[in-house]
């Protein structure tokens, strides 16, 4: 049977050449499997046949059963007509059949007093009921009570043209049921199936697209998500604890005198409650002699990079080094000053390595790597260039690492005899079912709890006709000695429309406030500009920082207290959110104000409305999920998110991603090796799904 399914799409009847290349270029249809696993996005139920006198304009889909009385046509322009057929039930009621477009067709396909089924939406036009554009089937030719609910497939503008319309794609799936003679080959054992009551995978591939009734739709919808994220999970602990068993991890027994005395001394206030349980789980991770794969979730301002710190001197003290790394030159920078700052008086050796420290001072500190006298190395992508050699690296820390590659973390594991234990820190707040699909074979740890004395920042929506006196309060807060973010939307980099907004407000806001000195920062600028730019705002030379998205992350200003975003729709949640925690950072009360147009879409409407609701980065995250889809959320793409779900919602299945990942946690637990007889689908099918060309790789 896998071998039927293999087959070139192209030699289902009704496909041929012309239509596989159709099927191929838009939908990414290869093969009978292909067909089969494009699922479609809503079902209509057929089994009901309406009245005419029960039809209203409030209605969804409905049919009807009986014969055209005669043909209208009306003239529109010189080349277009609108073609309306009149239709009976026998009722004596009479509705309208209306097309704008192949009207011409219609009269000629469909005879007048031949019974016919009208399948379409109703709405009601000069107080008849009108169905445009429907569907119709000669009435001797449809068997209702068989065809249940009917599917709807997404497909696009260009197919439609061609004839290909969901009705066509439909007609391809039914084609392929029939040929389909023998039962499809099960992927889930039947201790999983009989457990939890799940359809089998023959039944739930024909059910999805032809269900009798909405409960059968939902069972074969469960069996199929289940499975999809089953082995998603399946792949993630199988890789996790093959890494497990693969890397033993140094131990880092002792606790001395470089973390107790930073605790006794340097201790900048008290550790929240968050802080300390985090850093004891990162404290059992190094001293378990497995290698640490952490994931560190945070919101702004919880204090991860104290914690980092903190973690890293535990490394210290067992005679290791220790490294950051940053994906910014800025953001590196501001690591080392805080770093700098927490170990004041302390006598350990920090270094910041990036691309521009060259020459003399770059090989000072390569040797102080080599020989170990650099302790605590902070740096940008140039830490894991093969120049870069450690004495004894036994503690990684990378900072927003979804701006960071596989390959590129990889690279830094090789500069040691173990792989060093690693601590990956993200203040993009990532739901739970997200999280386990995400960083599914990281462990997690969450900071939930901010530091005390941190006030939250008062977010505020205008409409742009209020910026005059917008402008008047940024004033007001720049006399108060304050700095001030204006952000503007460049989405894309390669946006020249967004590039030429930017420049055109610089300009504008500097006429506005000729008073004070502006900085400008976007990405199409040469990176040493911008850092100039960007340090003239840290330093506090400028009040105000005219700048795209390029200071969503790392921009550390405590001195900022107002957050500017203009055209705030066209971002998203998380990235909103992110923008706003460059403020609040001071103890000064700050605020974040969304600027937008009066016409919102109802979804910008709920984000705009999320973001003055909440400060709570894992709330705002959520939301983003549910109204974006994973695909779409910050970084999930650079993160290896990259296979495609095809049924699965990890938004909305949440309780499904939970049942899986037990599912999955079970077998890998009976059977770390793969070799157990008794799971053998489970592998095979995995296997398989590997060679498929969806990105099935590592997701951290």
């Amino acid at each position: 049977m896998n071998g039927i399914l293999q087959q070139d799409i192209q030699y289902l009847p009704g496909v041929g050449p012309s239509r596989k290349k159709m099927l191929n270029d838009e939908l990414g249809i290869q093969t009978f499997a292909d067909l089969l696993q494009y699922y479609p996005y809503k079902h209509v139920d057929r089994s009901r046949l309406y009245s005419i006198g029960e039809l209203n304009g409030d209605m969804p889909f409905v049919q009807v059963k009986g014969h055209i009385l005669s043909f209208e046509t009306f003239k529109m322009s010189a080349r277009k007509e609108r073609v309306v057929a009149h239709f009976t039930d026998g009722s004596g009621k009479v509705m309208d059949l209306t097309w704008f477009n192949g009207g011409k067709y219609a009269k000629q396909s469909y005879t007048i007093g031949k019974e016919y089924i009208v399948f379409g939406r109703p709405n009601v036009y000069n107080g008849r009921i009108n169905v445009t554009h429907p569907d119709m089937d000669p009435a001797e030719k449809l068997e209702l009570s068989a065809m249940g609910m009917q599917p709807y497939y997404n497909t696009s503008e260009k197919m439609k043209k061609a004839g290909l319309n969901s009705r066509s794609v439909e007609r391809l799936t039914k084609t392929l049921l029939e040929v389909l003679k023998e039962e499809l080959p099960e992927t889930l054992p039947d201790f999983i199936t009989e457990k939890l009551h799940l359809m089998s995978r023959d039944e739930a591939l024909r059910k999805i697209h032809y269900p009798q009734n909405a409960k059968e739709l939902e069972r074969a919808r469960v069996r199929l998500k289940f499975e999809e994220l089953f082995y998603v999970q399946l792949n993630i602990l199988r890789y996790a604890s093959d890494q497990r068993r693969k890397y033993r991890g140094y131990v880092f027994s002792k606790v001395g005198d470089y973390f107790n005395g930073f605790y006794k001394d340097n201790l900048p206030f008290p550790l929240t409650e968050a802080q300390k349980r985090v850093i004891r789980e990162i404290r059992k991770d190094m001293g378990s002699g497995r290698q640490m794969n952490r994931l560190l979730q945070g919101d702004v301002g919880s204090g991860k990079t104290l914690v980092a710190l903190m973690s890293m001197l535990i490394a210290l003290d067992n005679g290791y080094q220790a490294c950051i790394m940053a994906p910014t030159e800025i953001l590196a920078e501001q690591h080392l000053q805080t770093i700098m700052a927490f170990l004041k008086d302390m006598n350990i050796r920090v270094a910041l390595l990036t691309g521009i420290v060259k020459g003399k001072k770059r090989q000072e500190i390569l040797e102080g790597l080599l020989d170990g006298t650099v302790q605590i190395l902070v740096g940008t992508h140039a830490v894991i260039e093969d120049t870069v050699q450690f004495a004894r690296l036994g503690f990684v820390v990378v900072d927003e690492q979804h701006r960071f590659g596989v390959a590129q973390r990889a690279k830094l594991w090789n500069k040691s005899q173990n792989p060093p234990h690693v601590l990956v820190m993200t203040a993009t707040p990532i739901p739970r079912t997200l999280a386990m699909t995400l960083y599914g074979d990281l462990d997690v740890s969450v900071i939930d709890e901010l530091p005390p004395g941190r006030k939250p920042v008062a977010t505020q929506h205008i409409f742009d006709r209020s910026l005059p006196s917008l402008y008047d309060s940024i004033r007001n807060q720049i006399h108060q000695g304050r700095q001030v973010y204006i952000v503007f939307p460049l989405i894309e980099e390669s946006e020249k429309i967004d590039l030429k907004n930017l420049e055109e407000g610089y300009e504008v806001l500097k006429q506005v406030f000729p008073e004070f000195r502006l900085s400008k920062v976007h990405g199409k600028m040469k990176p040493a500009d911008k850092e100039a730019e960007m340090q003239k705002f840290v330093n506090g030379e400028t009040q105000i920082l005219v700048a795209t998205t390029v200071i969503e992350v790392g921009v550390n200003v405590p001195n900022a207290s107002v957050m500017v975003i203009l055209e705030a729709q066209r971002f998203g949640l998380s990235q909103l959110h992110q923008l706003r925690g460059r403020v609040g950072r001071g103890a000064d009360q700050s605020y974040c104000i969304l600027v937008t147009g009066y016409k919102l879409a109802e979804d910008t409407k709920k984000r705009i409305d999320i973001m003055c609701e909440t400060n709570d980065g894992f709330r705002i995250a959520e939301a983003d999920l549910k109204l974006r889809g994973p695909g779409d959320l910050e970084g999930t793409q650079q993160s290896g998110m990259a296979f495609d779900l095809k049924i699965a919602d990890i938004a909305r299945d949440g309780q499904l991603v939970q049942m899986a990942r037990n599912e999955a946690q079970i077998i890998i637990d009976d059977d770390p090796i793969c070799e157990n007889p008794r799971y053998y689908i489970l592998w095979k099918t995995l296997r398989d799904l590997r060679k498929t060309n969806i990105n099935w790789g590592v997701i951290s």
